[in-house]
């Protein structure tokens, strides 16, 4: 499940840098919000598709296809597969900042979607 993950990369996190304070919701947070211009030169973030509250359903940019909520709270099927998770964040994370990301910023975007746990309500 995500908590594991977040175990699993908190403990590679170290490993890259002996230094890292432990997962940060917060810095999650920061990291899933933080605008980056993409190779196409449009800024782009990871709500750009997940939406700021990721327990909504998204949107992908480019399809328009929906997309199931982030949130492991909301969907049980999120982070409950290693392998698939690890491909996602390297492809997305490729995609949008042109490169993987590192075991820290892993572990502080799992532990900051693990936070919310309350869809945003319909108006």
């Amino acid at each position: 499940n995500a908590k594991k993950l977040v175990i699993i990369y908190h403990t590679q996190a170290i490993a890259e840098n002996k230094d890292f304070p432990g997962p940060s919701a917060e810095e999650g947070k920061v990291f899933f919000n933080n605008k980056v211009k993409a190779a196409n030169g449009k800024e782009t973030a990871c709500a750009s598709c997940h939406t700021a509250n990721p327990a909504d359903n998204g949107k992908n940019i480019v399809t328009g296809k929906v997309i199931q909520p982030l949130s492991p709270v909301i969907n049980a099927k999120r982070f409950a597969d290693f392998e698939k998770v690890e491909a996602k964040f390297t492809q997305h994370c490729v995609d949008i900042l042109g490169q993987d990301c590192t075991a820290a910023q892993k572990a502080n975007y799992i532990s900051y979607v693990l936070t919310e746990k309350t869809p945003t309500p319909k108006k």
